[in-house]
């Protein structure tokens, strides 16, 4: 496997502009639940998109991907359209899941993401099951499954490792450690604040890694995928990140400080890599303002699109209540 990786020019650039379109959808997120045009509940990635956009990277068409109800930023880096993204935040037909699903519950097939999860820990049984399938009809194929260190507390969790260990499946559980379990500190829920040694007792391969740093970031995660796609069992990879909003459009957040939010800050993964970028040379002014124009137009088409859109007819609410057949679907 790989120790180091090469990221050149082309690459570096991926990467900054992932994580560039993921910060500015969140941002115009804000804009438009202000305006009431988002309703329900909004969970933010600012600060996080290093994981997103480092493990997608790391992943191909044929992985699957299991989210949390913060899983915009996965979305976007797993390639699913920022239009259809957008309309599906504002309860449109023309949305990902024709409106029904919002902020939450973002579910796209044809790039096998298989939603966000409103439950806590909810993902981790269902890729233990993709990936025992995957493992019959597509050798190879990885499950990529995000979950936050509030998660581990789950009896789910617990059995999800176990049963991913024992059958040697192709999981990668991918630990968003922010610290912060909704409003929880992690050392007042959890006595073993490593997370991924919890991965020892279960005899899986894991590691801990700064995902503040997106090159250290894509590093692990390609190491990590590359880990579980040889046949070698399923990876516990624990991203060591930050979210710089609240956890929810709800959330005081009494139990931190602004000086806490605004010392994480100097760490911003997105602005880390684009002052490496420019220190050395890889990234000149007139590339970031290309980058920036590009992203800010796409922002603006897909709420364009969204607010262009339609909502469902009354008439067809109770469809897909009940599934009227059974999809197959043909593995080629």
């Amino acid at each position: 496997m790989t120790d180091k990786i090469h990221l050149d020019r082309t690459h570096l650039h991926h990467l900054y502009r992932g994580m560039l379109r993921i910060r500015r959808f969140e941002s115009r997120c804000v804009e438009l639940y202000q305006a009431q045009k988002i309703r329900g509940f909004l969970h933010l990635y600012d600060g996080e998109e290093a994981v997103a956009v480092g493990v997608m990277d790391a992943l191909e068409p044929r992985d699957a991907v299991l989210a949390t109800y913060r899983e915009h930023g996965h979305a976007l880096a797993r390639g699913v359209p920022m239009a259809s993204l957008m309309a599906e935040m504002l309860g449109k037909l023309e949305g990902c899941c024709r409106g029904r699903g919002g902020s939450m519950h973002l579910f796209d097939r044809e790039h096998r993401f298989f939603g966000g999860n409103a439950i806590v820990g909810g993902g981790l049984p269902l890729a233990v099951g993709i990936a025992m399938a995957d493992k019959q009809l597509r050798p190879g194929a990885v499950t990529a499954c995000f979950f936050g260190e509030g998660a581990v507390a789950e009896g789910a969790f617990h059995e999800s490792m176990n049963l991913a260990a024992i059958w040697k499946l192709p999981v990668l559980f991918v630990c968003e450690n922010n610290l912060y379990a909704m409003g929880v500190p992690l050392a007042d829920s959890e006595s073993q604040t490593e997370v991924y040694r919890k991965a020892d007792a279960y005899r899986m391969a894991s590691a801990q890694v700064d995902a503040m740093d997106p090159v250290q970031m894509a590093a692990a995660a390609r190491r990590a995928v590359e880990h579980v796609r040889a046949g070698l069992g399923p990876y516990f990879l624990e991203c060591r990140t930050y979210r710089f909003r609240a956890h929810s459009m709800f959330d005081t957040q009494a139990y931190r400080t602004r000086g806490e939010i605004e010392d994480w800050r100097q760490r911003d993964p997105i602005e880390r890599l684009r002052q490496w970028m420019e220190d050395n040379h890889l990234l000149t002014a007139d590339e970031s303002v290309a980058i920036d124009t590009a992203v800010t137009a796409e922002i603006q088409a897909a709420v364009a699109f969204a607010e262009a859109g339609t909502l469902e007819p009354l008439d067809q609410l109770e469809h897909f209540v009940l599934m009227d057949r059974v999809v197959q679907e043909t593995v080629t």
